[in-house]
């Protein structure tokens, strides 16, 4: 007798990736989920009672993941005592998930005082820093000894950085909705990729001033399409190719409490 596994209802009947990963079944997601890497170890992290800044907090798109396990570890505002998100998009303004938004200039100050944060996380957003040495100066000032910058993004010499910086910003939308369909336009923004490597990192976090705790991670190949082949196929480039030189970087950097 063969039985079949229900499909979670919290997985798209679309969606291809039970046919190559069967675990999605057991709670939606699949064993290299790139978000509940990263969000599990925001939360390991998270400090009682902090005060927390979204940096490119966008309108909430996490809010309509389709799963929610992801959704429960993204939404750090039950949490924390302040959620505070920052974006140069006015549409933070709609996002539901934080305590407070605030709009900013990309090279204008963060409007918060001194050493008021205690953690700072940003998910896909350095790869949109033009302008590193005023982002970084700027979470310098407002973290707090001690405090963690938590930040999610594709490395620049990576299986998505290096192909994203040979494509032309004006062609972002059109390219990313062939390869992600479900990824909405209004969330495709402009890269630079001057704040993505170990080098950047080192430059503008010294190791002198922060304690540097940076892995290289592949999650599932959805750049590669949504077919059960290109899956396949790029599952067996990840196993191939050296894990330094994995697509994402999650960046896990803290203050020094000196």
């Amino acid at each position: 007798m063969t039985l079949s596994v229900p499909r979670p209802t919290d997985v798209r009947p679309t969606d291809v990736r039970p046919d190559v990963f069967p675990e999605v079944a057991a709670g939606g997601y699949t064993r290299l989920d790139g978000s509940v890497e990263f969000w599990s170890r925001v939360n390991a992290v998270l400090p009682p009672d902090a005060t927390v800044v979204d940096l490119g907090a966008g309108r909430g798109s996490f809010l309509e993941d389709p799963s929610a396990f992801r959704r429960s570890l993204h939404d750090l505002g039950p949490r924390c005592a302040r959620l505070i998100g920052l974006d140069v998009d006015p549409a933070v303004r709609s996002n539901p998930a934080l305590h407070e938004a605030h709009v900013i200039e990309p090279d204008g100050p963060f409007p918060l005082p001194t050493g008021s944060v205690d953690l700072l996380v940003s998910d896909w957003t350095f790869e949109h820093v033009a302008n590193p040495a005023h982002t970084a100066a700027e979470i310098d000032r407002v973290l707090a000894p001690g405090g963690w910058l938590c930040a999610r993004t594709p490395r620049k010499w990576g299986a998505i950085g290096i192909p994203t910086r040979l494509v032309p910003n004006a062609l972002h939308t059109t390219v990313l909705h062939r390869l992600q369909p479900a990824k909405a336009e209004v969330d495709t923004f402009p890269t630079a990729y001057r704040l993505n490597s170990r080098r950047a990192l080192r430059r503008w976090f010294p190791t002198t001033r922060y304690a540097h705790c940076v892995y290289e991670f592949d999650a599932e190949p959805g750049y590669v399409g949504r077919s059960p082949a290109a899956l396949r196929t790029g599952l067996l480039l990840q196993r191939i190719v050296p894990s330094r030189a994995a697509s994402t970087l999650m960046i896990f950097i803290r203050k020094d409490v000196r």
